[in-house]
């Protein structure tokens, strides 16, 4: 419906509403339960179902819908007390940025469509290749997470050892369907995504056994010999700088000495991890890291960015020219002369590409590195701080040390000492499920060594320690809601 009213005027009113709006949530943020309840997830399904618009609502209706019926029934990341999955609250230049990213909707996969854009990617691809400590000649470019960063890390290792698979196929390169990736129980599940995209089965991944939840680089050591023997080939091996579970770093030097001793390619999955090079008194748990052939990197978890911004980094910038080689004349232009094209579409798996780049880049800009570093050292510290809350009561058990701001435990009370294995897990899953419910807090789960754990990501740079005795108060008040309940299920063994 047509109105005459003009992009900028349209603007002008409700962003100035919209803005006025998101203040009024960030100011009343600590009033609204901290995720929906059950029913309240499924009274929001029920209330958008419905035919699809043949005409449109007023604006004004719109977004009210929006703020009353979504907007507060949304998990709110930036409660202190969200302590979930890896998803950070972001920075405030970092969110506005958003909105001009969406306004502007440049495509950064081709040079020509987006010639001021292209160079703010460039710009930030290189800062952070410099935190890396990689060499001249190196190179990366941004994804849309992990998963897609882990991708593209294991496509160029492919195209590295295998330089004619692109155009033959697996089946027609000697060794292709024989190729093995080395990768620890604890490694990302996109590992095994991408193995299977690569068209080399899950089974490709050789396991190697882990000691103290990190990959052993002597198990690793002898799983190489293994396979080889077995006549499978070496594509990669996989070291974990932050897993998804515990947050624990291998040893990457340990394990970059055998990669290189080997002539395997070395990733790095630093999705999570890589961010501790901001931090010059936390950089040296990732060290090593600057050894590996590619490494992937999130800043959108621990550089507190808005989902999406994922990146892919590879000591040579030749593997990632390698891992996609395509002719698309109607898109890509290189000048014959230059070294490498300008356009990064030629680089990634996506040609639509949106100028993720800038939210960092205004935020490096604006906030500075030191402040980086000040927000995610905090967040460790709340984590070391929880673990020594938990290891001090008695009805809680911490069950491993933090390198990260990820931390497992479980809650024991009394009345479970000695209860059945079984019981013990089910009473973690129903504690979990009942605390999140009450929306006094918000944390995940996991199982480690077979038995389920209570797990928080500590991602709030906001969350201060009265908050983590608000979590283990909160804990205690919801166990004891449910207690009884639970240990009908199975009574203790007498």
């Amino acid at each position: 419906m047509w109105s005459g009213t003009t992009d900028a005027e349209i603007v002008r009113e409700y962003g100035h509403r919209l803005i006025d709006r998101i203040t009024e949530y960030l100011e009343g943020i600590a009033e609204l339960p901290l995720s929906p309840s059950p029913e309240q997830m499924h009274e929001v399904a029920d209330h958008l179902a419905g035919p699809l618009p043949r005409k449109g609502r007023d604006a004004d209706e719109v977004w009210a819908e929006f703020w009353e019926v979504i907007a507060r029934r949304s998990i709110h990341l930036r409660n202190p007390l969200y302590m979930g999955h890896q998803v950070a609250p972001p920075l405030p230049h970092a969110a506005l940025a958003e909105l001009v990213i969406g306004l502007f909707n440049q495509s950064v996969a081709v040079w020509e469509m987006s010639p001021t854009g292209t160079p703010v990617e460039r710009v930030v691809i290189g800062w952070m290749l410099e935190l890396l400590g990689y060499p001249e000649g190196a190179d990366g470019t941004f994804v849309s997470g992990g998963s897609a960063a882990n991708l593209t890390g294991l496509l160029a290792a492919r195209a590295h050892l295998f330089p004619e698979l692109w155009e033959k196929g697996v089946g027609a390169t000697p060794g292709a369907d024989r190729a093995v990736i080395f990768a620890a129980e604890h490694s990302h599940y996109s590992m095994e995504r991408a193995v299977g995209i690569l068209g080399l089965g899950s089974d490709a991944i050789y396991p190697v056994p882990m000691v103290g939840g990190k990959m052993d680089p002597g198990s690793l050591q002898r799983a190489i010999e293994e396979a080889r023997a077995g006549g499978h080939v070496p594509l990669a091996i996989v070291a974990t700088a932050g897993s998804t579970p515990t947050g624990r770093i291998d040893d990457l030097e340990a394990i970059a000495e055998i990669a290189e001793g080997e002539g395997i390619w070395l990733h790095v999955d630093g999705a999570h991890g890589a961010s501790l090079l901001v931090s010059d008194e936390l950089r040296e748990r990732v060290r090593g890291i600057e050894r590996a052939d590619s490494v992937s990197w999130d800043p959108h978890k621990m550089m507190f960015m808005p989902i999406s911004l994922g990146a892919i980094f590879v000591r040579d910038q030749r593997h990632l020219d390698n891992a996609f080689r395509q002719s698309a004349p109607y898109l890509f232009h290189g000048d014959a002369e230059e070294i490498r094209s300008p356009d990064i579409g030629q680089r990634t798996l996506q040609c639509s590409r949106r100028l993720d780049a800038l939210k960092l880049w205004i935020s490096i800009e604006h906030y500075g590195l030191e402040y980086f570093a000040e927000l995610l050292e905090r967040t460790v510290e709340n984590a070391k701080l929880l673990y020594e809350k938990l290891d001090a009561a008695p009805d809680f058990e911490a069950l491993h040390q933090p390198e990260t701001n990820i931390l497992c435990f479980r809650h024991l009370p009394e009345a479970l000492i000695g209860a059945d294995p079984e019981l013990i897990d089910t009473y973690q899953r129903e504690l979990r499920a009942a605390y999140n419910a009450h929306g006094r807090g918000w944390i995940t789960t996991t199982r480690l060594d077979g038995r389920q754990v209570l797990r928080v990501t500590l991602m709030n740079p906001g969350t201060r320690p009265e908050h983590l005795d608000e979590l283990l108060i909160g804990l205690r008040r919801v166990g004891t809601e449910i207690e009884e309940g639970v240990l009908e299920l199975a009574p203790a063994p007498r």
